[in-house]
């Protein structure tokens, strides 16, 4: 029974987290549409952070963008949606650590946030969000963008440290038995 109810919340967090990713980039690419296409930059703190509407009909940094149509669905659409859907399958009925959950949820809602702009606007993904000093810039970027790299390095670090805790748990035990 506790199973149960520990894999309900599970189950919840899974949807709140990909949810509110979702949302998020769902809402920001509706305003920068709204308020940032066919207009000059907004620019702040002296450049750091310029908003400019862009569409990208490729991936990351325009990847793919000449790509023949069919092999574009495959890369850029088919596959994620497969792994988004086995991604969520296993957040929800499989995966124990909380951690992970809220970071693979973050992931996922970002990708399926760009994924819905190139299933139903003929590839174009929305950007807007361009951050750097002086010529050290990103590339224009979205929410889903940030939640997808942002949950990666979360993701590496946490399973770097869970990596760690382990080995030094086993040093340790191996330590104990020789004493």
């Amino acid at each position: 029974m506790k199973l149960l109810h520990e894999r309900k919340r599970f189950i919840a967090l899974t949807i709140v987290i990909f949810l509110v990713n979702y949302c998020l980039d769902r809402i920001t690419k509706s305003l920068a549409l709204k308020y940032l296409s066919n207009r000059e930059p907004i620019r702040l703190f002296h450049d750091l952070l310029i908003f400019r509407y862009a569409e990208n009909t490729g991936a990351f940094l325009s990847m793919g963008t000449h790509w023949n149509v069919a092999i574009k669905y495959l890369v850029l659409l088919i596959i994620p949606i497969i792994i988004c859907i086995i991604g969520i399958g296993h957040l929800m009925f499989r995966e124990q650590k909380r951690y992970r959950i809220i970071i693979i949820s973050c992931i996922i809602g970002g990708g399926i946030g760009n994924l819905v702009d190139r299933l139903f606007n003929a590839f174009k993904v929305i950007d807007f969000i361009n951050v750097g000093i002086g010529n050290i810039r990103t590339g224009i970027l979205n929410v889903a963008d940030l939640s997808v790299t942002f949950g990666c390095i979360a993701l590496m670090i946490c399973e770097g440290l869970e990596s760690k805790k382990i080995k030094k748990a086993g040093n340790s035990e191996r330590q104990q038995g020789q004493d």
